[in-house]
């Protein structure tokens, strides 16, 4: 048995949506896994899987029993806390110390020191992070979810926020999920991913009006965008009793399309995966109205 198909990979966010895409993938190639969480009670039960926990970012020691027996760790970024460097580097230094060969870190599109994207500024941290340590790793860079524009639309499937003209390539899942899983099935002692950032994006750049005209579509759903100044953006959040921070998230996920940073294309998807990135209108599933989490 080679090394490749001995090697045990380790997974965190396996109860989120991104997570356990890639677990069920892992699983099916019969990778044996360490399946990691917060709470292990609600881990899914896979075929070749351990189901290990609780372990928490933040907890160096929890960390390291659940990571104990690892090749490489699939590093799904945690939401944003206020300390999710502290967090994530809390998870890679007890990656190191179990012995962990390598990290697979799920950062996102656009990621980097003065990105317009609060949540994009987080993710640089963590791959500078990275880069400052001996371990090798591969910076899995997901671009913006196909799903989201559906999550955010409100009970009438209104999309409403502030860019007008700006694009996003955005990507389904399924397509972040089998690119990260190509790269975790590469698990000899040196692989060509090593060290690369690769930007994981959908066919298209489009539009808000674009994406969301094509979600109507494809579900059937009324859904249409509106789009606001950054004032009537505001206030209308402030109204629904939501906190600044929240606010200032939400709205710099919007800037960041209109700014065009997150509007490149790349070829990972059919390089890495072998079929061309999914369109929009053929995503697998959709959230319903009022379902996003902070927008990641």
């Amino acid at each position: 048995m080679s090394k490749k198909e001995r090697a045990t990979v380790a997974v965190t966010g396996v109860t989120g949506a991104l997570g356990g895409r890639v677990a069920t993938r892992l699983a099916d190639h019969k990778v044996p896994q360490l399946l990691i969480g917060r709470r292990p009670e609600l881990l899914p039960e896979l075929p070749g899987g351990q189901r290990r926990g609780p372990a928490s970012y933040a907890d160096a020691g929890d960390m390291r029993k659940a990571l104990s027996g690892a090749s490489t760790l699939v590093l799904v970024s945690g939401h944003r806390t206020g300390h999710r460097l502290e967090e994530h580097a809390t998870v890679v230094q007890a990656a190191i110390a179990e012995g962990v060969d390598r990290i697979l870190y799920v950062s996102l599109v656009g990621a980097g020191p003065t990105a317009t994207y609060l949540n994009a500024r987080d993710q640089w941290m963590t791959e500078q992070y990275l880069a400052g340590t001996e371990i090798r790793h591969t910076v899995l860079r997901a671009g913006w979810y196909t799903s989201t524009p559906a999550a955010l639309a409100d009970e009438e499937f209104v999309v409403r926020g502030p860019a007008s003209t700006g694009r996003a390539a955005f990507v389904t899942h399924e397509d972040i999920a089998n690119v990260i899983t190509a790269v975790a099935l590469d698990g000899d002692d040196r692989s060509e991913h090593d060290g690369a950032t690769l930007d994981i994006t959908g066919p298209d750049a489009l539009t808000l009006d674009e994406a969301i005209t094509r979600i109507a579509a494809a579900t059937g759903r009324p859904y249409r965008f509106e789009p606001e100044t950054l004032d009537e953006a505001f206030a209308r959040r402030w109204r629904q009793g939501i906190t600044g921070e929240q606010i200032e998230t939400w709205i710099s996920w919007y800037q960041a399309i209109e700014r065009g940073e997150i509007s490149t294309v790349t070829d990972v998807v059919p390089r890495l995966t072998g079929s061309p990135a999914t369109p929009i209108s053929d995503a697998a599933w959709w959230p319903e109205p009022k379902t996003a989490r902070g927008v990641r």
